[in-house]
């Protein structure tokens, strides 16, 4: 028994080791480049800055190209609120019947949602489908892409974790009087918390880092996203390191804080109807 211990709180120590190489060091090499003047920051070497310019590089990037580090976060958070919201909702919709209703339809709707997994996306198709519908180079157009997108993992998520729900449940409040939209909204998503939980995150955190996508289907400088503001401080003639990784700073803010504050409820939406389901 005492051998097992001391296997453990090795392996727990290796574990948390690792966890410091991998995500710490990264984080601490982008806090002090970001912190260093353009000259001490050209050298791109993991140390400590010669003179601390943390201020005076937030607010050069802020500042850059009449504020479009600004305008792109709110761009950013335009997209990933509201393709989240629908992911969210048709999500929890389609794996709610999926899971419960029995019909001849269900293989042909699973395999276009393990479709939607393996097939990978079509960028030009997709180009003249947006421009067919007057959406290319618009915020809905690229809204309706991400939730596209990312609709097929959520649907496998929700439709796992509603097996864990008792049937009894339905039964009960159709008895009660509960029409299927108030049966849905009233007892089945909230249970759904956890995964809904994991939803959000998961998908707000790759909506938000997304470069491919506005790439291609938002180009533009009034649609500029978080990633795409990468491009401001690097050309072929001049690398503002400083700048760049002052950036990259900012944008790894935010989904750091969400995974922070929200780990626990992603591992158990992501475990939910491993066993069960």
């Amino acid at each position: 028994m005492k051998a097992v211990k001391v296997r453990a709180t090795v392996v727990g120590i290796i574990a948390i080791i690792a966890s410091v190489i991998v995500f710490l060091v990264p984080f601490a090499f982008i806090f002090l480049t970001a912190s260093k003047t353009a000259p001490d920051a050209s050298g791109l070497a993991f140390t400590w800055p010669e003179e601390w310019a943390l201020f005076d590089n937030l607010v050069a990037v802020l500042s850059v190209r009449d504020g479009i580090v600004i305008r792109a976060f709110v761009n950013s958070t335009i997209l990933t609120v509201a393709s989240v919201a629908i992911m969210v909702v048709l999500a929890a919709m389609v794996g709610y019947v999926l899971q419960r209703k029995s019909s001849r339809w269900n293989p042909v709707v699973n395999f276009f949602v393990l479709g939607g997994l393996i097939v990978p996306p079509a960028v030009v198709p997709t180009i003249w489908v947006l421009q067919a519908l007057e959406l290319f180079k618009t915020i809905p157009g690229m809204i309706l892409i991400n939730a596209t997108f990312g609709l097929s993992f959520c649907i496998l998520l929700f439709r796992a974790f509603v097996a864990t729900i008792p049937k009894e449940l339905d039964e009960a409040a159709v008895i009660d009087g509960a029409g299927p939209i108030r049966l849905f909204f009233r007892v089945i998503l909230p249970l759904l918390r956890p995964v809904v939980i994991t939803v959000i995150v998961v998908q707000s955190v790759a909506i938000f880092n997304d470069f491919a996508g506005p790439l291609y289907f938002l180009p533009g400088d009034q649609n500029a996203t978080v990633q795409l503001t990468l491009y401001n401080f690097q050309s072929q003639a001049l690398n503002q390191w400083n700048l760049l990784f002052m950036d990259i700073l900012l944008i790894t803010i935010p989904p750091l804080i969400m995974y922070i504050f929200f780990n626990r409820q992603i591992v158990a939406g992501m475990t939910s109807g491993a066993v069960k389901g």
